[in-house]
């Protein structure tokens, strides 16, 4: 049924539509059009719509006292009443009586609510010796059905109905037996409850870790730390681990690490190194100090002492502005391997959002070595900013070199001063198609590796700016000279370079 505002609508469009029935049904979606005419007759009629439908009662006034009368008549009862008159159903019944005999009709004692605490004392009372039942319902006004239905609820059905001096001594062996039964249930769950308390405290796991999963010498652990609470027998029983492999495991545990220096100066790698360097690096960097350790050992003191890379994707930051002057031609094509320095460049902009701001870098990337040639930080990605970072690149050239220095298509290489300077310095200008990032995916990965080895690792709450732009510029320093690439041998691009006989 449509509410009076929808149909008031109907109307309005009707006539706005100079009296189109198929405009406005077709614009609504409703109503047929037999029922817009009959609103539109009642408009005509009376200057506006009903607002409710009246409701016409189904029996008249006559028939609802006759029934009401022959209700308390004939015992109170709703079915004898409607078998016999025909009419009505029960709950229209119900309510002429409310209506036509407030308070005439008698509260039945089904009708009685009990609460929890209420029937625990009417059970007491059931029980109690020489107790009649009869007289008993009648009192607390339930029926004795209600009182039987309790015991059974509450008791059982194998519960006796009365308590001899027999049946009281075996439902108190039942009772006792049930408690004990009860107390071996809560002890069980202690248990397990310390034990995956103690996997999340001592082993790092998560809450909902399987017990059963864990290594034989990580059941060790805990079976160690809960000898105090629970039997050795029971913490064996509830982690599935025989008592040979708890001996074996834990006289391995009293062993002497035999990894302790080497555990030690993988720590101090990992943290004078931002905090970046995964197992394949930092095998790398003892190899380079001529230690011997395998890849698997690494991952596994790491994973133990919790030395984690963090990582984060983020929306990166866009310059593109429309196309202000002509875009160039893709001169690189994805191909970012060169065979000499200074032969292909590549420059971008990222952004870095902390709390005190915004702080934009513009690099020069290297594709010999993806060494930064030269940058620039500031907190406005304007002219400027890449415009200082190209002249300090030009500076670093010697005679007959002309790399090609590809782009994006943003606005700071389309400006007239970018376009000056290459030109001046007869440097050839490539850039990517448009929105195509892995047409400068070399340049993004060393953003990417930026970010996630200084910058989403960290909390920057209480960072200045100024502080903030000395950090970055102390990574990219650390990046040139000391940060090993596993595609250079495990030598930093400076390194690399000193190698190569391109620097002495």
């Amino acid at each position: 049924m449509l509410s009076h505002e929808e149909r008031v609508k109907a109307i309005q469009l009707f006539l706005k539509y100079d009296y189109s029935y198929a405009a406005t049904i077709h614009e609504l979606g409703y109503p047929s059009v037999g029922a817009l005419r009959k609103w539109y007759k009642e408009y005509l009629i009376s200057g506006e719509l009903h607002s409710d439908y009246p409701k016409k009662s189904k029996y008249s006034e006559e028939q609802k006292q006759i029934a009401v009368n022959h209700y308390f008549e004939y015992g109170q009862c709703y079915a004898r009443t409607i078998r016999l008159l025909g009419y009505p159903n029960r709950e229209s019944l119900r309510q002429w009586c409310e209506e036509l005999a407030p308070g005439a009709r008698k509260l039945r004692k089904s009708a009685v609510q009990l609460n929890q605490e209420q029937k625990d004392d009417v059970l007491r009372k059931f029980y109690k010796p020489r107790t009649n039942r009869k007289k008993l319902a009648k009192d607390e006004g339930v029926s004795r059905g209600s009182l039987y239905q309790w015991k059974n609820t509450f008791l059982g059905k194998d519960f006796p109905l009365r308590m001899t001096s027999k049946n009281q001594g075996n439902q108190k062996e039942l009772l006792l037996k049930e408690v004990e039964e009860l107390q071996k249930q809560v002890h069980q769950l202690q248990i397990e409850k310390a034990l995956l308390e103690g996997a999340a405290e001592l082993l790092k796991k998560e809450k909902g870790i399987n017990l059963l999963y864990l290594s034989n010498q990580e059941k060790t652990i805990l079976i160690d730390a809960q000898r105090n609470r629970f039997t050795l027998k029971e913490l064996l029983q509830q982690l599935k681990l025989s008592k040979s492999s708890y001996f074996y495991q834990k006289k391995a545990l009293e062993k002497p690490d035999k990894y302790v220096e080497e555990r030690q100066l993988i720590m101090t790698i990992f943290n004078s190194n931002f905090c970046a360097y995964g197992y394949r690096r930092i095998h790398q960097a003892l190899k380079n100090m001529g230690k011997s350790l395998s890849e698997k050992v690494i991952r596994r003191l790491m994973l133990e002492e919790n030395l984690m890379i963090k990582f984060s994707k983020r929306k990166k930051y866009s310059s593109y502005v429309g196309e202000i002057t002509p875009a160039q031609p893709n001169l690189l094509n994805r191909h970012f391997k060169a065979e000499k320095p200074n032969e292909k460049w590549l420059t971008d902009i990222t952004e870095f959002k902390i709390p005190v701001g915004k702080v934009y870098l513009s690099p020069l990337v290297d594709c010999y070595d993806g060494a930064i040639i030269s940058w620039t930080i500031g907190t406005k990605p304007d002219s400027e900013l890449v415009n200082t970072m190209l002249d300090t690149g030009i500076a670093t050239l010697q005679d007959q070199e002309y790399p090609i220095i590809h782009s994006d298509r943003g606005a700071h290489y389309r400006w007239p001063g970018w376009i000056e300077r290459m030109n001046k310095a007869n440097l050839p200008r490539s850039m990517s198609k448009k929105g195509c990032s892995p047409d400068n995916s070399a340049c993004e990965g060393f953003f990417g590796r930026l970010k996630n080895e200084v910058f989403y690792q960290r909390d920057w709450k209480n960072t200045t700016i100024n502080q903030f732009i000395d950090q970055v510029d102390d990574y990219i320093h650390w990046y040139n000279n000391q940060r090993i690439k596993l595609s250079l041998g495990g030598l930093s691009p400076l390194q690399y370079r000193k190698k190569q006989g391109f620097i002495c």
